[in-house]
């Protein structure tokens, strides 16, 4: 007879097909369930956190929701930073992990339940006669509150036999949010006057307008208004025109996009939470810019915002385009600009001052070598400007940063192992910085194992905590902590099996031309190891060092 952990897994499978985790005496019979009962794949990372990180970049990559599990005690406190991560960065998961028996806590057992919440997760504990309904009501609350759940199976229940697996409902997913009452339709009334009437229009959209799926009616009220379009780093590539679109805002922008902004008259904002990094620090738009922004938040998240309507981004943005028309703008700002020289970044030197790579001039060769069918997953640290910046994507689940919404590092290997299963037919490509990288090695044999010839990794490698060292190190602290003793990462690849290459010119980065012509099923994981200056700071740590100082 099917087993309570059979009735997780044949429940779970239902919705899901990608499991990512590690084995364990607590999530054992779960995973023999997945393998032997179910068609889902099961992949294995090497690491506790890299069963979420990998969850976590599957939804990021592909929209669909993933499982990691992991065994109770050491193993489920091994994903703590993983899960915060995910409850930060909004990202729907299942976790499946074992717990403490229903008898009570063994000594190498925590109260997992507040472990969980306390970084904002909840946890489902299934029981012997509700396995099945319990599953399908965590994957309902992930899916609905797009946060990750744990979906705990106490160690003495796991094998028991609890009958034949019950037909569950499927989860109820609610509709998107649209406007209603009179404050808001008189606020996009207002909203589409403004745009109406702007001399200067611009439009942008974070990742939350891509997850609406506003990207057509966004494109449509762009045209309409004759408005520059931006979005934040989530959400790169939602504006379908990309001749009118000025990148990225924040610290990631080039100078003259940035300038461009200050200069509109309107700005609407959809579906960005307008972080710090997104607004640089209060300095996108000019004081006298009317902001208006709409998103499912309770209220407007920035001081800026002048006019708020709570809404899901396209629903609001096709209600905008039935009150604007699509006779196009009086005022045709978009056309009189030279976006293209706006956008242009420092191509940098061939060489740093200290005789080490500028990491400029490598990231934009690297740009013009890699596949055009990519996938990019970034780690955190200084590094994540450069590929922010010259690496373009075709839209925002083509590039992720999982980390940074819990401002951490060292989770980049497993995002290559989600990625990877979620686009079966790209390229994936991570950028890494050495800390980051060293953080999370043991997901490097993950990585390469899970992506073979259809990933390749780009590792920054300045021998340092470089956020640190620019920060801090020129504050005059002691720099000791924040130096790395320089790893040859290429070494580490050869290792795992991929294919290391040590870059310190740019014609070293030859090897990529030619390794992405060759049969993505015959050719090793690619691994970069460039040897970068330190000296060169990214644009946006310059904004953190000025604010900061």
């Amino acid at each position: 007879m099917p087993t309570v952990s059979a009735h997780v897994a044949l429940t779970l499978a239902q919705h899901i097909d990608a499991v990512f985790g590690v084995m364990g005496n607590g999530n054992a019979y779960f995973l023999d369930a997945i393998e032997t009962q179910t068609d889902a794949v099961f992949t294995a990372v090497r690491h506790e956190q890299g069963a979420v990180v990998a969850a976590d970049a599957h939804f990021r990559a592909s929209g669909r929701i993933a499982a990691g599990t992991s065994t109770y005690g050491a193993g489920f406190t091994n994903t703590l930073t993983a899960l915060a991560e995910a409850v930060q960065a909004h990202v729907p998961l299942v976790l499946v992990v074992g717990d403490e028996p229903t008898s009570g806590p063994r000594p190498w057992d925590v109260d997992q339940i507040a472990l969980a919440s306390a970084v904002g997760a909840r946890t489902y504990t299934v029981g012997r006669a509700d396995a099945a309904a319990t599953t399908v009501i965590a994957i309902e609350h992930a899916l609905t509150y797009r946060v990750p759940v744990v979906l705990a199976i106490p160690y003495d229940v796991a094998a028991l036999e609890a009958g034949e697996v019950p037909e569950a409902p499927s989860p109820r997913i609610p509709a998107p949010l649209a406007p209603r009452g009179e404050f808001a339709d008189a606020m996009l009334d207002e909203i589409a006057a403004a745009l109406a009437g702007a001399e200067r229009p611009f439009l942008l959209a974070g990742r939350g307008a891509w997850l609406s799926g506003a990207s057509s009616a966004l494109g449509e009220l762009a045209a309409a208004t004759g408005a520059l379009t931006a979005s934040s780093a989530l959400g790169r590539g939602v504006f379908p025109d990309t001749r009118y679109d000025l990148g990225v805002t924040g610290g990631f922008g080039a100078d003259g996009a940035m300038e461009l902004v200050r200069s509109a008259d309107v700005a609407v904002v959809f579906g960005a939470a307008l972080n710090q990094f997104t607004m640089r620090f209060g300095e996108l738009f000019a004081p006298g810019t009317r902001v208006f922004q709409i998103d499912t938040a309770p209220a407007a998240t920035h001081a800026h915002v002048g006019g708020f309507v709570r809404a899901d981004a396209r629903l609001a943005a096709e209600e905008l385009v039935a009150r604007i028309g699509t006779a196009g703008s009086a005022h045709p700002w978009r056309e009189t600009v030279d976006v293209a020289a706006a956008r242009t970044y420092d191509a940098g030197d061939d060489l740093a001052p200290d005789g080490r790579l500028d990491p400029r001039s490598a990231a934009r060769r690297i740009a013009e070598l890699l596949p055009e069918d990519r996938v990019v997953v970034s780690d955190g640290g200084h590094f994540i400007g450069w590929a922010n910046m010259y690496w373009p994507v075709a839209a925002p689940d083509r590039m992720m940063m999982v980390g940074t919404a819990f401002q951490s590092i060292g989770q980049g290997w497993p995002s290559v192992v989600g990625a990877a299963l979620a686009r079966r037919e790209s390229t994936v490509v991570l950028t890494s910085g050495d800390g980051g990288g060293l953080m999370a090695i043991a997901d490097l044999e993950s990585a390469v194992r899970a992506a073979g010839g259809r990933g390749m990794a780009v590792v920054w490698n300045d021998a340092a905590y470089g956020a640190e060292v620019n920060l801090y190190g020129l504050k005059g602290l002691a720099e000791g902590p924040m130096r790395i003793p320089e790893v040859d990462f290429a070494a580490f690849g050869a290792a795992v099996g991929a294919e290391g290459v040590v870059v310190r010119t740019l014609s070293d980065l030859d090897r990529l031309a030619s390794w992405a012509e060759e049969d993505a099923a015959t050719r090793r994981f690619l691994l970069l190891d460039l040897r970068i200056s330190g000296d060169v700071i990214a644009p946006y740590q310059r904004e953190i060092i000025r604010v900061n100082s």
